[in-house]
């Protein structure tokens, strides 16, 4: 089985899960009245959208602009979360992404690729500490171990970042600084298919030669597997809300303006939802794929840096009436993805350069 879900929980703090109140100085005098300081409860969101790329976008909206501390829960419809650091081509089964219509997002903290569909329930906590305690994985995780053992299960807390019961995986977490806030979000598998999960993520590594972070995949489970009593998804995400709410002085429940929907929008259309953030951005990488046709064995080899192709080369067995430098040539400087490829190439006959290879089974080897 491979890798386990990333999920969200907004959850924005002024100071770690309790009230913060305006430092003393802050407190006005005037000639009848003395104000008190303000305190500032954490603000509690239940997001019902699913698109993968308004999600990842709410998150860095709220990080940046929300001045207190959040708590958020949420779900993705089916779709792959990439590390911030990662080579994106090399995380994803590309054939099965495609076929399946599966999304694809970089989020903003490091770490590995997880899986996300409805079965996965995503938490997000985003806090505030002036005193630059911000990285702290267990205290982030904590709540959600807690609503697992009220329900009976023995969940705890293993090596880096993982939640795991009888020493399988169901959450993993990562965390992104910003100033001095921090934004901590991890996966809750609940009722995810694994099988989705294990062939989205399913990719040949000798394909890819990079400097990038390289996912681990992990034995996972889903939370529903352990339950004493069945119950839903959406049933399991009201109880850890209660929890926070109930285990949090003051927490309020908070929902998106239409001032915060159209800025999450905004950031979604010019960030999140665009191949130069979610392809793009991955590291300098070698590309290399091999291929049996009618025509012969054709092997390719690409240079890829921030996305675009350097340098592409063709090998193998195969005969040709057309020289296929022709073909590396027109590919350097073409964004790694096949709808900018296709279109470079749609001037070629590509079975004159490569014969009995049709064009589909070309495109197909440089992915």
């Amino acid at each position: 089985m491979n890798q386990a879900f990333y999920c969200h929980i907004f959850f924005y703090i002024s100071a770690p899960l309790f009230p913060k109140q305006i430092p003393p100085k802050s407190v006005i005098k005037t000639k009848s009245l003395i104000l008190q300081p303000k305190i500032e409860f954490m603000l509690c969101i239940i997001r019902h959208e699913t698109d993968p790329y308004f999600n990842l976008a709410a998150e860095e909206y709220v990080l940046k602009h929300f001045s207190r501390d959040t708590f958020m829960l949420w779900r993705n419809g089916p779709s792959i979360i990439v590390g911030k650091h990662q080579n994106t081509l090399a995380e994803i089964n590309v054939d099965y992404v495609k076929e399946n219509q599966i999304k694809v997002v970089r989020r903003l903290s490091g770490g590995g690729a997880v899986f996300h569909d409805l079965g996965n329930l995503n938490f997000t906590f985003i806090a505030s500490d002036e005193d630059h305690k911000l990285v702290d994985f267990r205290k982030f995780t904590r709540p959600i171990l807690e609503v697992l053992q009220k329900m009976g299960i023995e969940a705890r807390f293993e090596g880096r970042n993982d939640l795991t019961i009888d020493g399988r995986k169901f959450s993993g977490n990562a965390e992104h600084v910003y100033k001095n806030r921090v934004l901590h979000h991890g996966t809750l598998l609940f009722s995810s298919q694994m099988s989705d999960l294990s062939n989205a993520l399913n990719v040949d590594p000798d394909k890819f030669q990079d400097k990038a972070v390289k996912s681990v995949r992990s034995r996972v489970t889903n939370i529903s597997e352990h339950l004493k009593e069945p119950m839903t998804v959406l049933e399991f995400r009201d109880k850890v809300m209660e929890h926070v709410m109930e285990s949090t002085p003051g927490a309020e429940m908070y929902s998106f303006t239409d001032e915060d929907i159209a800025a999450i929008h905004k950031l979604k259309e010019e960030k999140y939802g665009t191949w130069e953030w979610n392809f793009g951005y991955s590291p300098r990488y070698n590309f290399r794929k091999t291929v049996k046709t009618d025509g012969g064995k054709l092997e390719v080899a690409l240079e890829v840096n921030n996305g675009i192709i350097e340098n592409a080369k063709f090998y193998g067995d195969f005969f040709n009436k057309l020289d296929p430098a022709e073909i590396e040539r027109a590919l350097a400087g073409t964004m790694h993805n096949e709808q900018a490829i296709v279109e470079k190439l749609n001037g070629f006959e590509i079975s004159d350069y490569f014969l009995k290879v049709t064009r589909e089974e070309f495109i197909s080897t440089l992915f």
